[in-house]
């Protein structure tokens, strides 16, 4: 279940770095699931959402420099566990997205227009 709230995070922290804005839906494959995305969604006010993610809720999001932070709330498994990841990022372009999470891993995430 960590490793899943780490992984969701991750993804959040990527979406929300950009440097024109990191506002807007990021998405990457679902392993094993051709076809299909998972992300999240950053928006104006600080104020995020998960993207085809039922048990990872995000809440929010905030960026200082090229940190990356996401919170919400893991549902599963009969818990609710209340989070906050942090991510270093970076962006190659406009609609890419790199994260980097606190214990290692990277995830690339896609803009969807």
């Amino acid at each position: 279940m960590k490793k899943l709230v780490t992984t969701l995070s991750a993804a959040v922290l990527l979406a929300a770095c950009g440097g024109s804005s990191l506002e807007g839906n990021w998405v990457q494959p679902v392993p094993g699931l051709e076809g299909q995305t998972q992300g999240m969604s950053l928006q104006a006010g600080g104020t995020a959402s998960s993207l085809n993610m039922a048990t990872l809720l995000y809440e929010s999001w905030s960026v200082s420099g090229n940190t990356l932070t996401l919170t919400g709330t893991s549902i599963g498994n009969g818990q609710t566990i209340e989070f906050t990841q942090t991510y270093t990022f970076s962006m190659p372009d406009e609609n890419t997205l790199i994260l980097n999470g606190e214990n290692g891993g990277t995830q690339s995430f896609t803009r969807q227009k």
